[in-house]
C-alpha cells in the first residue's frame, strides 16, 4: 500500500553509504526530511537529479531540512557515487526493495525500471509531498517549494 499525503511514515532501518545502520526514528522528529528515490547510480538522469540536490543542499540545510537519496544500489556503489560527484547528503541502500515497498514507490516501464519518487516528510513524520515523475529535473523544485512552505509557517 503506497504512502499518501497525510500518512505517517512507518519505521524502517537501512544501511547508509558508509555501511552504518540507520533507523528512521533517528531521522524523523526534529526537521523536515526529503527522501528522493531514484533508479540507479551513475545513469544520466539520476546523476543530474543527485547533482541538483547537491547544488541546493545548503538551501535545504538553511531551512533546517535534510536530504536523503535512496536507490537499490549497494553501499559501495553509493560511496563511489558520492565521492565522484561530491554529494554531501546521505544515501540509503535498498538492495532488497524493502524501502520502495514500504513507501509504495512503483516501478516504471512495465516494471523494468525502479521508479523515481520524492517525498517530503515534516518534522512529525507525516508525508507532506509525494511527487512521482521520471523527469529527474522536476523533483528538486517540488521538494524545495514544499520545504519552504513547511518552514515558513
Amino acid at each position: 500500500m503506497a504512502l499518501q499525503i497525510g500518512d505517517k511514515i512507518p519505521a524502517f532501518t537501512a544501511k547508509d553509504d558508509s555501511g552504518e545502520l540507520v533507523n528512521s526514528a533517528d531521522l524523523i522528529g526534529e526537521k523536515p526530511v526529503v527522501f528522493f528515490f531514484y533508479p540507479k547510480n551513475f545513469t544520466p538522469g539520476c546523476t543530474k537529479e543527485a547533482c541538483a540536490f547537491r547544488d541546493s543542499y545548503e538551501d535545504f540545510r538553511s531551512m533546517g531540512a535534510e536530504v536523503i537519496g535512496i536507490s537499490s544500489d549497494s553501499v559501495s556503489s553509493h560511496t563511489k557515487f558520492k565521492n565522484k560527484y561530491r554529494l554531501p547528503f546521505t544515501f540509503l541502500s535498498d538492495t532488497n526493495g524493502k524501502l520502495r515497498k514500504l513507501f509504495g514507490v512503483k516501478s516504471e516501464l512495465l516494471g523494468l525500471l525502479p521508479g523515481r519518487e520524492t517525498f517530503v516528510i515534516d518534522k512529525d513524520g507525516v508525508v507532506r509531498l509525494k511527487f512521482n515523475s521520471m523527469n529527474a529535473s522536476k523533483h528538486l523544485g517540488k521538494a524545495m517549494d514544499k520545504v519552504k512552505e513547511l518552514t515558513t509557517v
